[in-house]
């Protein structure tokens, strides 16, 4: 590749398109889960969470775009396999058939895994003075809050 020169030095590129590389795989590891919790869930709050997740996966669907094309931007390869995913990611797969709740739980959890996630590559960001990186980590850390709030407020009974 060419060489980069905007202006953030090649040894915090490769540190931010590592850290970006966690935030994809986990980000992509919750669409995943979202998403076949989507066409899964069932109970008495099948509607509600249907829609809930669809509304979810989908917006996971854009970010984990987004963040492949920022770690290309920074001159990166972004890992495209679930096997890499699973490697640096750290959310876990779900090969069960959880209750509804148990879902809810369980993705709630993950939106706060992908917020902490952000947050440490957002260190990264402001080390390396990279305002592209650090506005995209800022907005998916606020979503991903929004998530686990309405996810957890199925859960307070």
């Amino acid at each position: 590749m060419d060489k980069i020169n905007s202006g953030i030095s090649a040894e915090d590129r490769k540190r931010l398109a590592e850290g970006l590389s966690r935030v994809l795989a986990d980000s992509y590891t919750l669409y995943l889960k979202t998403h076949n919790y989507h066409w899964n869930v069932e109970g008495p709050n099948f509607k509600a969470f249907h829609d809930l997740f669809e509304e979810q996966y989908t917006d996971l669907a854009t970010a984990v775009d987004e963040i492949a094309e920022r770690i290309r931007a920074l001159g990166h390869k972004a890992p495209g396999s679930y096997s890499e995913f699973m490697e640096i990611g750290a959310i876990e797969e779900d090969t069960g058939h959880p209750d509804a709740m148990s879902m809810v739980r369980r993705l709630a959890e993950d939106q706060e895994t992908v917020a902490n996630t952000c947050r440490q590559v957002l260190q990264t960001a402001g080390e390396a003075v990279d305002v592209a990186t650090d506005d995209l980590l800022s907005a998916r850390v606020r979503v991903h809050e929004k998530n686990a709030w309405m996810l957890r407020a199925h859960l307070s009974q």
